[in-house]
Order: structure tokens, then sequence, then C-alpha cells
């Protein structure tokens, strides 16, 4: 009876689109975060699946979720074989859905990380973070995804946790976004400030020009690291090789100015070999933004406070060794 339970779940992963086991003659599902419609990934991303499916010889498939959740239960899942997740995701895919990171992206300028920024529209009277927060009761707010580094990590601890204040409470409307959509609600006066990035901002610039001119950045974070690229454990050794082969090739190796011309409208450079140690930073961010939350919270046992910031506090040592 268990085998043939085993036997109904392998079917049903298949019919669903999972690979079990990728090799030259089965699909690899790549998973892309959804930082823009599906329509305006694709066209970018096309491309260069394209040329990993010549190089592979994987029948490479594009596996786009409507947030950040889905790439990562689909890893989980195994309907997903690797993607392109911020940090933040990255560290859920580690931590629940068996996955490691194995090389990160760098910007087409070189620069080893992005920034998470708030931006207005060009005619808003507000100026900085502080305008934000004296007047966000009169603000319409439009945060990132729950998962994204740049959309709501980052931001939720530079610009609130340490201000000691809550998005969900002080702005009169708080909605949530990928980066496009919330870069397009900016300039169309649909909200009056909201999360995005640099490289969403590069991609906008060259897709809709006219409405990015419409974009006044205000905040600008610390430098974020890579996003990085993750693959499922269980892959075999083989088509890790394959993987790690033409992923730190490209832009490399061959037809140089075709790899890096597909990689500049994907507001990159050449791919560059990491691991889950890239994700430490982030844990801490998240570790010290829980710990500033806890802290400044009135109503709760200051008992229970107390023994919870002593964990987050051991957690924080633990990182840092």
């Amino acid at each position: 009876m268990f085998s043939r339970f085993l036997v109904a779940i392998a079917a049903a992963a298949i019919v669903l689109g999972g690979s079990i086991c990728a090799n030259a003659a089965e699909t690899l599902n790549f998973g892309i975060i959804s930082t823009e419609s599906s329509q305006n990934l694709k066209q970018l991303w096309d491309p260069f699946l394209a040329d990993m499916e010549k190089a592979t010889g994987f029948k490479v498939k594009a596996f786009f979720a409507s947030d950040y959740a889905g790439i990562i239960e689909g890893m989980r899942f195994k309907k997903v074989d690797l993607c392109w997740i911020g940090n933040k995701g990255a560290i859920q895919i580690v931590d629940r859905a068996d996955g490691s990171v194995f090389a990160k992206t760098t910007a087409f300028d070189g620069t080893d990380g992005y920034y998470s920024l708030l931006v207005v529209n060009r005619d808003s009277k507000l100026q900085n973070v502080d305008d934000v927060l004296k007047n966000a009761a009169n603000l319409r707010f439009s945060n990132g995804d729950p998962n994204s580094t740049s959309g709501f990590l980052v931001p939720g601890y530079y610009v609130f946790a340490k201000n000691g204040v809550d998005p969900k409470k002080i702005f009169k409307n708080v909605v949530a976004a990928n980066h496009e959509s919330n870069a397009l609600a900016v300039a169309n006066g649909q909200v009056d400030v909201a999360t995005c990035n640099n490289e969403a901002i590069g991609r906008l610039e060259i897709a809709h020009p006219d409405k990015a001119r419409q974009i006044r950045e205000i905040w600008r974070s610390p430098l974020i690291p890579s996003d990085p690229l993750v693959w499922r454990n269980s892959l075999s050794d083989d088509a890790k090789k394959k993987i790690s082969d033409f992923i730190f090739g490209y832009g490399v190796k061959g037809d140089v100015a075709h790899a890096r011309a597909i990689l500049e409208k994907l507001q990159w450079g050449t791919f560059q070999p990491s691991d889950n140690t890239q994700l430490k930073p982030l844990r801490q961010l998240e570790l010290f933004r829980e710990k500033s939350k806890l802290e400044a919270n009135a109503d709760m046992d200051a008992a229970e406070k107390a023994e919870r910031i002593k964990k987050i506090d051991a957690a924080l040592a633990e990182l840092s060794q």
C-alpha cells in the first residue's frame, strides 16, 4: 500500500511539471521571481534560457509564480530545480526547501550588490524619510512582497523598525506589489510612496522611459548583497556540473558579446560563485528587525520579552562567529 502511494505521488509530480531528478533528457524548471509582469520577464529571460538549453542539453522551462512564495514552495515540492531569488527568499529555500546557494549575480557595472529604494512621484513634496514618517497618516504606501529583500526586509528594518514604527499602522492606506507595479503606481499617482530597487528602475528606464521620468528616489539603502541563484540539493552531480559550467562561463567564454548583451538587459554582469554564507548579513538583519520590534512592544509581558530577546542575541552571536 505504501509503495503504491509513493508511485502515485511521483506520477502526480510529473503531471504537475515537477522534475524528480533532472538529466539531459528531462526538463529543468528555472524559477524566476515576480519583480515585474510575467510578459516583461519572459521577454528578458527567454534569450538567456534558450542559451542555457543549448549549452546544457536540458529542456529549460521558465517557472513564473505570482509571488516569491510560489518559487519557494515550488522548490520545496520539486517543481522548481533552480531559481533566481532575493536573499530573503533564499533563506526560506535553504531552511525549508532543501536548496543551496551556488552562484550570485553582479551588476552590469561590476557592483557586487544593489540598493533598496523609496520612490515618489517627481512632483511630490516628499523629500526624505522624515517627510514620509511625519505625513504618513495622509499617505498611500505600497510595500513589497513579504519575501522580497529590497522590497520588504531592508526598508522594513532601516526605514521603519529603526524608527520604531509599523508601516501597517502609520499610513492612510497600505498595499503590496512587485517592484515594477510599485514604480508604475508612483508614476501614475496611484500611491504616494513605494519601495523598489535600483535594478528595477533601470529596467523601467528601458521598458517605460516615460514612466521612469515621473519617478524620484528619496531614500537609498546600504548596499545589499547580490541576488543568489539557488538549486535543489537533490539534483544529480552531473546536472549541477552542467548548470555550473553554463552559469560561470556565460559572458566569459564563447560568444561573450552576445551573452553580455542579454545580461545587460537583465541589469547584470557575469555570475560569480557563492554559497549559503552569503545569506548571513540578511539573517542578521531579520534578527535585528525582530529584536527592534520586540523592544518597542510596550504591551508584551516583560519576562517573555526578555526571553525572546535573549534567544535573538544568542542567534546573532552564533551568526557572527
